[in-house]
């Protein structure tokens, strides 16, 4: 294993099996400073993670390595028949191992275990300093929640002797015990990193952020605030070269018009002056002819004109990658908000075990509340009990406004229809012709307003999520949030924020990602302790 970790990109391309291509003439090396990938959705980030990995080969150009990278993917799957060992990569070399002990002398069993006699220790210590207490190599891999699987998993990773360590979002199905705990794991791995990641926390402790665009690869040093600022700035620059460029063609064009009209004023005096002479027909044609062929050079010469200066501005225009605002029309709330929105009086969660089982709660009007706590510790719960999802074991709820409840999987009111489809359900009193306007405002085009819902990105269901919640008849002065930002790159997660800060009702909101909870101005917590509910200050 080298000391220098690399991975180099030698331009590297990845076409689409429709023919498009995803990205091309990548070139860029990821060192040994720990790195993050961000850009949008549907840029490629995935995608180019599993070639820098191998799991992938390019269309075009290559992918070097310095030595293997063990790779993590966004969702950690496992079959019924998987145990912890097999989740963490390592089912194997155990396997072979208890053969060993057992008195095993095939060869195959001491090259799979590769001398890791240390093996099942270490792991067993891994998954105590994730704080997976309880969990063994031998425990199926079924009785894990998400979180848990991902935790098994970066286990495993952190034990690999990988030279790259290459994770795909690996904080989404964290709570933010688990989020501490991969950072920490993070700052004390010796090798090559690379995160995608749209977590501002976890970019936070990088030492560098490469962006990936329509542009190619952009790379910053420093960690997301430092990149943010410089991307700030680029995005500055090419904004005033751009109004720059489009104001030298106007100015061009100006010139280009006047230098026209002297042309075809010269050439009418011209005319007229050969009309008044007595000059021979054979010299009038040879005079016309020159004034022709310097009227056509003058012509080629202004067309060459014109077309340097729109190549400028399209050069300008591209480098802006400049997407169009998100605007959340106000809510036309039919009626005032109560003062008490909602309440639970002496509820018992079904579900839930423990103190936690146990809740009263009361929502007034204009509180911004984050809901927080470990995964599985009644959340969602409490979120569907109050949308009336789930029926408490008993106790009293009671919501005094209208009220949207958006679920983890955003779930929409009418499978499989299209985004029109599921706007007119919500508000079918509103003209079709303002509903399009008003997605088209959420960045949702004539196009993909026609397509089923399916086919939106993670940032697109959100928008019309929210949209069939505040733009409902009547519209939800109660909104009821589960993890909201999962699976939304940055710029969509930065638009949630605005639109959601700028809304004037009540919010009672399950995250774990402390940006984007004060990215939405909380007022205050309902924290899931281990005593019971808490109220805090926010």
């Amino acid at each position: 294993m080298t000391t220098t970790p690399f991975l180099t990109l030698e331009s590297v391309c990845w076409q689409l099996p429709d023919g498009e291509l995803l990205f091309s003439d990548l070139n860029e090396t990821f060192d040994a400073r720990p790195t993050g990938l961000v850009g949008r959705n549907g840029a490629g980030k995935s995608v180019l993670a599993r070639l820098l990995a191998g799991h992938l080969q390019p269309t075009h150009g290559r992918c070097l390595r310095s030595g293997p990278a063990a790779y993590l993917p966004q969702q950690v799957d496992a079959s019924p028949t998987d145990s912890v060992a097999d989740l963490a990569g390592m089912g194997e070399a155990l396997a072979a191992l208890q053969r060993i002990e057992a008195g095993s002398s095939d060869v195959a069993d001491f090259e799979t275990l590769d001398e890791r006699w240390q093996l099942r220790a270490q792991l067993q210590a891994e998954l105590e300093q994730m704080e997976l207490r309880g969990v063994s190599a031998d425990t199926p891999a079924c009785q894990l929640s998400g979180g848990q699987r991902m935790r098994v998993a970066l286990a495993g990773a952190f034990l690999s002797e990988a030279d790259f360590l290459i994770l795909d979002e690996p904080s989404n199905h964290l709570d933010a015990q688990g989020r501490r705990l991969l950072r920490e794991q993070l700052r004390r791995w010796p090798r090559g990193l690379l995160v995608v990641s749209h977590d501002r926390e976890l970019l936070g402790d990088m030492q560098r952020i490469v962006e990936l665009s329509p542009l190619g690869l952009r790379s910053h040093g420093g960690n997301y605030e430092f990149h943010a600022a410089r991307r700030a700035e680029e995005k500055a620059l090419a904004t005033r070269t751009l109004q720059q460029s489009r104001h030298e063609r106007r100015r061009g064009e100006q010139l280009l018009r006047e230098q026209r009209e002297r042309l075809e004023r010269r050439s009418a005096r011209g005319n007229r002056q050969a009309a008044d002479s007595n000059q021979a027909p054979i010299l009038l044609g040879g005079q016309k002819q020159r004034a022709q062929a310097s009227a056509g050079k003058a012509h080629l010469q202004q067309q060459a004109q014109r077309e340097q200066l729109d190549e400028q501005v399209r050069l300008a225009a591209a480098q802006v990658d400049d997407p169009a605002p998100v605007v959340l029309l106000p809510a036309a709330f039919t009626a005032a908000a109560p003062e008490r929105i909602a309440r639970l009086d002496k509820v018992a969660l079904p579900f839930v075990e423990g103190p936690l089982a146990a809740i009263d709660l009361l929502l007034r009007r204009g509180e911004r509340l984050a809901l927080t706590g470990r995964n599985g510790s009644g959340k969602s719960v409490l979120l569907k009990v109050l949308a009336g999802r789930l029926q408490p074991l008993h106790g009293t709820v009671e919501t005094s406004a209208p009220h949207a409840w958006l679920d983890q999987h955003l779930a929409l009111p009418v499978p499989r229809a299209t985004a029109m489809a599921q706007l007119l359900h919500a508000n079918p009193s509103m003209a079709e012709a303002e509903l399009r306007t008003r997605l088209a405002l959420l960045g949702l085009d004539a196009e993909r307003v026609r397509q089923p819902v399916e086919t939106l990105s993670g940032g697109e269901r959100m928008k019309l999520a929210l949209a069939c919640a505040l733009y409902a008849q009547p519209s939800a002065q109660l909104l009821l949030l589960d993890e909201p930002a999962n699976h939304l790159d940055l710029e969509a997660m930065q638009a949630l924020e605005a639109m959601l800060r700028d809304w004037p009702g009540t919010l009672l909101v399950a995250a774990h990602d402390e940006a984007f909870l004060h990215g939405i101005g909380i007022t205050g917590r309902l924290h899931a302790a281990a005593n019971g509910w808490r109220r805090l200050p926010s």
